[in-house]
C-alpha cells in the first residue's frame, strides 16, 4: 500500500518519476524487519531518495486502492500455495515454532487480508514506524555529506516516539506436518534448533552448514544427489533472530524414493553428530565463509542491507575486517562444538508436501 499514492504523487507518479530517472524502487517483508529501498545512477541519488521518502513518509493509502491490493496479495498467497518448496518450509516453520510469531507466514492469513482496513494500516504504522524503529542505509558512490544531508532533509522532522521493543517468546512446536498435494516430487522438510544471532558459535555453525548441506561439495549434495541420486534440490541453512535460530534441510525428491531419502539425510546428519568432519572440510566451510563476506562487497544493494540490518540488530556500525577476523579465528573445535548443539532431535519438527496422507515418520 505505499506505493499506491502520497500526499503529492498518483501511484503510477511514483513509478513514473523513479522509471525517468532509471531508478528501481520495491519494498521486502521478512520476519524482524521491512525494507523499502531505491537503486539509482549517481547523478539521481537526490531524486530516488526525495520519492522514497514521499512514499515511506507519506502515503495516503487510498480505500479503492487498499481494495484492490487484498485482491493482489490473496493471489500472491494462491501462488505460494501453489509454489510446493516454498509451501513445505513455510509448513516446516509452523511445525518448528508453531502457530505464534516466527511461525507465522509472512503473507498472512485470507481471512486477514480481507478485514484489514485503513485505520489497521495507519494504527500499524503509528506503533511501529517511529523514528526510533527507522535506519536509513546507503551504499555505493555516493558522499557521507550527501547522504547526511538528505536524510536530515526528509527526516529530521519527525517527531521522537518511544518504540516498544519485547521481546519473543518462543516456545518450539516439534511437530511434523504435511500437505497432500497432487503433484509429482515429494518436497521434505527438517528443523532443529540452532544458535541464536550473536551466539559465541553463530561462525562456527555457519561453518557446519557448509560441509553438512552449503555447498556443491556439502555432505547432503554428494550422498543424497551425486551418490545415490535422489534428489535435483536438496540444501542446509542456518537463520538467526534475536532469540533462537534454526537450522534446515530441504530436498525435493521423488515420490517413490522419499523414506530412503530421508533417511540418506538423516544419515549425513548422524555423522556430522559424531564430530566427523575434517580438517579439509573445515578449510573448505571456512573459505565459503569468507569469501561470500567478500562477494557482498561488490553488491551494493547487499551492502545497503548489511548495514542496515546490522544498525537495526545491534545499534552498531557493520566492521567487515572484525566480521572476517573473527571468521578466521573459528577453530576445527569451535565447528565441533556447534555440531553438538545443532541436532537436539527432542525439539526436531519436520513438513512434507506432496502425494502423501500422513506427516514423515522417523
Amino acid at each position: 500500500m505505499m506505493f499506491k499514492g502520497t500526499k503529492k504523487r498518483t501511484a503510477y507518479q511514483i513509478s513514473d518519476e523513479m522509471d525517468a530517472i532509471g531508478a528501481q524502487v520495491n519494498a521486502f517483508t521478512s520476519k524482524d524487519i521491512t525494507c523499502y529501498y531505491a537503486k539509482s545512477t549517481t547523478g539521481h541519488a537526490g531524486e530516488a531518495f526525495e520519492i522514497l521518502s514521499d512514499l515511506f513518509l507519506n502515503s495516503t493509502f487510498p480505500e479503492d486502492e487498499m481494495s484492490r491490493e487484498k485482491g493482489v496479495i490473496i493471489e500472491e498467497i494462491n501462488m505460494n500455495d501453489d509454489t510446493p518448496d516454498d509451501l513445505c518450509l513455510d509448513i516446516l516453520s509452523r511445525a518448528f515454532y508453531g502457530e505464534r510469531g516466527y511461525g507465522r507466514n509472512i503473507l498472512g492469513s485470507r481471512k486477514n487480508v480481507s478485514g484489514f482496513t485503513r485505520s489497521d494500516v495507519n494504527a500499524y504504522i503509528k506503533k511501529h514506524y517511529a523514528p526510533e524503529n527507522i535506519v536509513i542505509s546507503m551504499a555505493g558512490n555516493i558522499e557521507p555529506e550527501l547522504a547526511e544531508e538528505l536524510a536530515e532533509k526528509y527526516f529530521a522532522h519527525l517527531t521522537p516516539s518511544p518504540a516498544e521493543h519485547t521481546p519473543v517468546k518462543v516456545e518450539l512446536a516439534a511437530k511434523s506436518l504435511f500437505r497432500k498435494k497432487e503433484i509429482e516430487q515429494i518436497h521434505l522438510g527438517i528443523a532443529f534448533p540452532s544458535v541464536k544471532r550473536y551466539d559465541p558459535l553463530f561462525d562456527a555453525t555457519q561453518i557446519m552448514n557448509c560441509v553438512l548441506g552449503g555447498s556443491m561439495s556439502s555432505r547432503l549434495f554428494q550422498k543424497v544427489r551425486e551418490e545415490l541420486g535422489l534428489a535435483y534440490t536438496v540444501y542446509s541453512y542456518a537463520s538467526a533472530y534475536a532469540e533462537i535460530g534454526s537450522l534446515v534441510v530441504y530436498a525435493g525428491v521423488n515420490a517413490g524414493n522419499y523414506l530412503k531419502s530421508a533417511r540418506a539425510i538423516f544419515d549425513c546428519i548422524e555423522d556430522i553428530k559424531k564430530k566427523s568432519i575434517s580438517k579439509e572440510e573445515f578449510n573448505r566451510g571456512k573459505e565459503q565463509l569468507t569469501s561470500s563476506s567478500v562477494f557482498a562487497q561488490e553488491s551494493t544493494s547487499s551492502q545497503m542491507l548489511l548495514y542496515g540490518k546490522e544498525l537495526i540488530y545491534s545499534g552498531k556500525v557493520y566492521d567487515f575486517e572484525e566480521r572476517v577476523k573473527r571468521i578466521a579465528g573459528v577453530t576445527l573445535d569451535d565447528v565441533m562444538a556447534a555440531a553438538e548443539v545443532n541436532f537436539d532431535e527432542k525439539s526436531l519438527a519436520t513438513s512434507i508436501v506432496g502425494n502423501v496422507d500422513k506427516p514423515l515418520e522417523l
